[in-house]
């Protein structure tokens, strides 16, 4: 069964700032050079008719996996790709849909995201199910999944709330 997670950033930046922020591609690039592991990099970044896709490559050294999770990865390292993509909702908000696939491996993930104002400043929102299909062991991956996953949404909201003006 997917596991779900819902995860909540507030800023005391206006959600337009925010967005901003979040979808540029300097920003990300350098977001991913800081943090994003072994071949870490912005895969593809284009701008659409009302918003913006991007596809980030995230890298994760089999030395800070557990044991359970290196033995499904050929290669030892985990190798993430993450599509986000993000478009203005039309009450000064923004709304994102985001797909993970983690390469060579049967786990993936869906995500609903938001950014909205509030009356403090802004709230970024991501509910994700991560699913791992692997007999017996699939949940406790999805598991350690969601935990690691939680850790990096923090980090990036962390990493690109520092670098607003």
């Amino acid at each position: 069964m997917p596991r779900s997670i819902d995860y909540r950033a507030t800023s005391a930046h206006p959600a337009d700032k925010v967005y901003a922020a979040m979808v540029d591609r300097g920003l990300l690039e350098e977001q991913m050079r800081h943090m994003g592991g072994p071949d870490a990099a912005v895969t593809s970044y284009e701008t659409t008719r009302d918003g913006v896709r991007y596809t980030l490559r995230h890298g994760i050294p089999a030395a800070d996996l557990p044991s359970m999770v290196t033995s499904f990865i050929p290669g030892g390292d985990l190798r993430i790709d993450r599509t986000e993509e993000w478009k203005p909702a039309g009450d000064g908000g923004y709304d994102g849909t985001g797909s993970v696939q983690v390469l060579g491996t049967p786990a993936t993930a869906r995500s609903v995201m938001r950014i909205a104002d509030t009356d403090a400043g802004s709230e970024v929102r991501v509910q994700a199910e991560i699913a791992v299909k692997v007999p017996v062991i699939g949940s406790r991956i999805e598991e350690a999944m969601a935990g690691q996953i939680e850790k990096l949404l923090a980090a990036e909201t962390e990493f690109t709330l520092k670098r607003i003006t």
